[in-house]
């Protein structure tokens, strides 16, 4: 790697080299290749005066791309498709002449476009699934560990390490549910020539709009799809890179989510992402375990927040059948979107394979918040051993305020259990209190919650998803 030449980190550092593939320039310039041998095959098979000896000849050549023949002639000519098809007549010279017969530049460009998009939404896919799992086993792991909940990240009733968990994956399926219907209707532009009308296609098969139409059939039944989009200008609607960013912001939001969450949660020393042995914290404070994983999570999800108002500012500014704006920011916006979800997605499912829980921590913090949530169980007892609901419930007033006083003025323990305790107008022992504040006696159906939400929702999805298991862990 050069040194004195900037290169994206999302390349150099952080994307996988199989979503980096899918847009390199040599993934791009095999599928225009690709789509120029169905185009050939297509109109021979309508009847062109196309042979198959020159579809042949194309099919010979199609992952044999000289390279420096096609750069040298960009140079001359300043347009990167005629530069291509320069190229691909130098080795195929009998097909030379019926090379892009009849097409426009978006016949290779926006197809080719649609196709990487939607095969790295299907990588983008596979990564989710495994995350889902992932998380799916840590919380029926931990689905009836009591832990302390919080709204507003104050103390609120409890729930479970597991059932906290499962919200976290419920997030992932709505945005599967998000990656299945966009991938539901993927579709290829077709052969529409210059503005959209197939004028050139038209003119070659001699007004015949039968085989017109069986063109733009042919073609992508050729290249894997059945659908292709009924109208369009030169290029496909604009709105498509907006859908495809829009499914990715979801999934950015939903690691951001998590891993602010795990921050949080590390914060707190209940739960920490993976910790390597020779990692280092910091440059200053050794003794830090800073979470620079979950962290990097939250860093590439904002910018791919921003990044999907980019396709949405472009389908609308886009000018009757065509115009060029969109063509520089699309390069960047689409590819750089895919790199940055592809990079959170290998981070995230480091750190959901690794979580590490801290069971004393989490009952600690539980036990110092637990007397002030059990306080309407034990007036209730009270009440049951021969006390005064009033009197109790404003003694229990009184004890929580001085209680509240010894934490917060004094930097002390929670004694409002000691204080019942000691009140002979409560009349309980300390064993009538202690099992008052058991744990699990406060976590409501989070443990069945969870069992059901994985049978009926998780399961399913993963049932019908056999080749998450073949996706890496590595960041």
């Amino acid at each position: 790697m050069s040194k004195d030449i900037y290169e994206s980190p999302l390349s150099s550092r952080y994307a996988s080299s199989e979503m980096k593939y899918l847009f390199s320039p040599d993934k791009k310039f095999k599928t225009w290749r690709r789509l120029w041998v169905a185009l050939a095959e297509s109109e021979m098979e309508l009847g062109l005066n196309v042979t198959r000896e020159q579809v042949d000849e194309l099919k010979a050549n199609m992952d044999n791309i000289n390279y420096a023949e096609a750069e040298a002639r960009e140079k001359e000519v300043r347009h990167d498709v005629m530069s291509h098809v320069y190229a691909y007549g130098l080795q195929c010279p009998k097909a030379k002449g019926i090379i892009h017969l009849g097409a426009t530049s978006c016949y290779v460009g926006d197809n080719t476009d649609l196709i990487i998009m939607n095969e790295a939404l299907e990588l983008i896919r596979g990564k989710v699934v495994k995350v889902i799992s992932l998380l799916r086993d840590f919380a029926l792991k931990y689905k009836s560990m009591p832990t302390l909940g919080f709204t507003h990240f104050q103390a609120a009733q409890l729930t479970t390490v597991g059932k906290r968990a499962s919200l976290w994956i419920w997030e992932l399926l709505m945005d599967l549910e998000n990656i299945d219907f966009q991938l539901s209707r993927k579709a290829l532009l077709g052969c529409k020539g210059t503005t959209g009308t197939q004028a050139s296609f038209m003119e070659l098969f001699d007004n015949d709009i039968e085989k017109v139409k069986e063109l733009d059939k042919k073609i992508c039944e050729k290249m894997g799809y059945d659908k292709f989009y009924p109208v369009s200008g030169q290029t496909y609607s604009r709105k498509v890179d907006y859908h495809m960013l829009s499914v990715l912001s979801d999934i950015a939001q939903s690691a951001y989510k998590f891993a602010n969450d795990i921050r949080l949660l590390q914060h707190l020393k209940e739960i920490e992402e993976p910790f390597e042995k020779s990692q280092i914290g910091s440059s200053a404070m050794a003794y830090k375990r800073n979470p620079m994983r979950s962290e990097r999570i939250c860093s590439l999800a904002r910018y791919v927040l921003v990044d999907a108002v980019n396709p949405a500012i472009t389908s609308s500014t886009q000018w009757f059948e065509r115009t060029l704006d969109d063509s520089a920011n699309k390069r960047l916006s689409v590819a750089e979107g895919f790199l940055a979800v592809d990079a959170i997605l290998n981070i995230y499912m480091n750190v959901a394979s690794g979580l590490v829980v801290y069971p004393k921590v989490i009952r600690n913090r539980i036990m110092s918040e637990l007397p002030f949530m059990a306080t309407e169980n034990i007036l209730m007892d009270a009440v049951k051993a021969g006390g005064d609901r009033q009197e109790l419930h404003e003694l229990i007033r009184e004890h929580s305020m001085e209680a509240g006083k010894v934490v917060k003025e004094q930097g002390g323990a929670n004694d409002l259990i000691e204080r019942i305790i000691a009140d002979p107008a409560f009349n309980l022992s300390r064993d009538d209190i202690e099992g008052i504040l058991k744990p699990e006696n406060f976590i409501g159906r989070s443990e069945s919650q969870v069992t059901e939400f994985i049978a009926e929702y998780v399961d399913p999805v993963l049932a019908g998803s056999a080749a998450a298991d073949e996706v890496e862990l590595t960041v």
